[in-house]
């Protein structure tokens, strides 16, 4: 299920009912908070993140890859730039799936 667009559908519905782990759910928590209401974190937000086995590295992590995307979109938007079709979007992830982000 890991890498299904099942799965990546279930968790844009309803993140409380998809099929990811607890662990991961937690971290979307978080991602999702940095999302909206970045200002409002606090040390106490790390708390659950830590309780499910998140380390300060996958934590920082996880706030950066955010925080490029709101930049990403942003940009995008404000450029004009087309949206790509579902199509190219999946032809992306299984790229991005089969060989990651770094291009040689």
């Amino acid at each position: 299920m890991l890498g299904s667009e099942e799965l990546v559908w279930g968790v844009l519905r309803d993140l409380e009912t998809c099929g990811l782990d607890e662990k991961h759910k937690a971290l979307f928590r978080f991602v999702g908070k940095v999302n909206e209401d970045s200002p409002s974190i606090t040390a106490e937000d790390m708390k659950p993140l830590r309780a499910a086995g998140w380390d300060d590295e996958a934590i920082y992590f996880a706030i950066t890859v955010c925080a490029l995307f709101n930049f990403y979109n942003r940009w995008i938007d404000a450029a004009g730039v087309h949206a790509l079709s579902d199509e190219a979007h999946r032809r992306g992830g299984t790229r991005t799936a089969a060989h990651g982000y770094v291009r040689e």
